[in-house]
Order: C-alpha cells, then sequence, then structure tokens
C-alpha cells in the first residue's frame, strides 16, 4: 500500500474527527468573505472598464485587451485587502452567525 493511502485508512480508524478550533474558522471565514469581496469588486470594475478604449498614444492596444480581466481582478483584490467596501465584515459576522459561532 501507498503511505497516503495508510494514512487515509488511520485516520478513518482513529475515531470520530474533532471539530476545527473556533479562532481557526473565524479566520478562515474572515478570509473567504474579503474573498467574496475582492470579486464583486472586480465585478463592478469590470463593467466600468467596458468603456474605456485600448487604443491612442498611451493605450496598451490589443495586450492591454488581453490582460485587462487579471489587471481588474488583482485591483479588486487589493482594493478588498485596504478595507474595500466594508462588505466583508458584513458577511464574515453573517457567516459566523450561522455557524453558531458568533
Amino acid at each position: 500500500m501507498s503511505p497516503t493511502l495508510d494514512t487515509a485508512q488511520a485516520a478513518l480508524q482513529s475515531g470520530p474527527v474533532k471539530p476545527p478550533v473556533a479562532g481557526a474558522t473565524k479566520a478562515a471565514t474572515g478570509k473567504v468573505a474579503q474573498q467574496f469581496e475582492g470579486v464583486l469588486i472586480s465585478q463592478m470594475l469590470n463593467s466600468m472598464f467596458e468603456g474605456i478604449k485600448t487604443d491612442g498614444m498611451f493605450g496598451g492596444g490589443e495586450g492591454e485587451e488581453m490582460f485587462r480581466s487579471m489587471m481588474v481582478d488583482e485591483y479588486g483584490k487589493q482594493m478588498a485587502k485596504q478595507g474595500g467596501l466594508g462588505l466583508a465584515d458584513h458577511v464574515t459576522r453573517e457567516l459566523l452567525k450561522r455557524q453558531g459561532l458568533s
């Protein structure tokens, strides 16, 4: 048997799995809420950037057109990390309340 299969079988035979630590769950929930806010901001920015042309003296042309969605995604992530719209805090509280950890 492979070491991975042995480890999996040992875990199954060891009994019930312990629930995660509340602090770890809160941190993970906060991170997911921040990622959600980043996606929401990116979607809003995508709509905003649709009307901007990439041609002209300082435009990036086809290259900018191709990579614009990745740039906008990064903008959304960075804005969410800096506090964003404040949505992540509300989402975190609601998720924790529904998990019974608030």
